[in-house]
């Protein structure tokens, strides 16, 4: 037991980082999907992460070839072969790919200062979600693999290799279509939770109160783009670091062109839909406690701003 709590503390304190971002995805989460299923989606992504990684290391599927190296074992968690905190920064790396995909698939609203996602059931639970947060959360790994292969160079130390280096600053391809197919399985596992209405919330979250607490997901996923593109170019690497930019840039700008496109081509009565399926949510509550001159006053702005 004491060697136990001994290595969680290692955990935290060699990684404090990963602990960082698992914060934010338990308060974006359990504002955003509620805290119930927050707190599942914590052990289901965890396992489905770490069976994905033991099967590679062991039978190179699905991500190829690769190795952990145990240099940091009397420090920190490992799970038979596998750091813990790996395996646990799937949880929050899935979680915030498929809120981005909400985020670009959902109608908008304006009004003033607030910017509320207009997301219903259907979009949540829809095939272009799960295939959208699948590839947002490939783009995570090709832009964090190749200077978490650098390690050495910082805090995260050396902690893993592949047998057969890739073309890609070392990595192998076949590293990104598993990524891509344990993307889908994840984003498949919160649709899923999703489909239980026994575990929505059963009224407005306290922290809805927040400045832009709705965004905090699509915030998430910047925040680990800019964390790790910050690092690769800290360690000296300004060409991975250039690569990484640009292809964050072209990514972005399509993003951009996309949800321009959306506001202008929005369904009708987006707040309406949106309340129906989530009557608690942040842009619920705030609808619903504004004069019903305001709330058309939105609409009407909104359908302004698309033209």
């Amino acid at each position: 037991m004491l060697d136990f709590l001994r290595l969680t503390a290692g955990t935290v304190c060699l990684r404090p980082y990963v602990f960082a971002f698992l914060s934010v995805y338990l308060l974006a989460a359990s504002v955003h999907l509620g805290w119930r299923r927050t707190l599942l989606y914590i052990p289901l992504g965890y396992t489905l992460a770490w069976i994905s990684e033991f099967a590679s290391i062991h039978w190179g599927f699905p991500y190829g070839d690769y190795y952990y190296i145990a240099t940091t074992a009397d420090r920190e968690l490992w799970v038979f072969g596998v750091p813990f905190m790996d395996s646990l920064s799937y949880v929050f790396l899935s979680y915030c790919s498929y809120s981005m995909a909400i985020f670009l698939r959902s109608p908008l609203a304006f009004t003033g200062a607030n910017l509320f996602v207009l997301e219903t059931r259907e979009i949540r639970r829809s095939f272009q979600t799960l295939v959208l947060g699948a590839f947002l959360f490939v783009l995570l790994d090709i832009i964090t693999d190749p200077v978490a292969l650098q390690g050495e160079r910082w805090f995260l130390g050396k902690i893993y290799g592949y047998r057969n280096p890739g073309i890609y600053f070392g990595i192998p391809m076949s590293n990104f279509g598993g990524w891509l197919i344990v993307g889908l399985v994840m984003m498949a596992a919160l649709q899923y939770l999703d489909r239980f209405e026994g575990l929505d919330p059963q009224g407005p979250s306290r922290l809805g109160v927040l400045p832009a607490i709705g965004l905090a997901g699509p915030l998430l996923y910047l925040s680990v783009l800019a964390f790790n593109l910050t690092v690769t170019f800290w360690i000296g690497e300004a060409l991975m670091g250039t690569v990484g930019c640009i292809i964050v840039f072209f990514t972005a700008l399509m993003a951009l062109f996309f949800l321009l496109y959306k506001q202008a081509n929005q369904p009708s009565y987006p707040i309406e839909r949106h309340c129906r399926d989530f009557p608690f949510s942040c842009a619920s509550v705030f609808f619903s406690r504004a004069p019903k001159s305001f709330r058309s006053a939105g609409v009407s702005m909104n359908r302004r701003m698309q033209g």
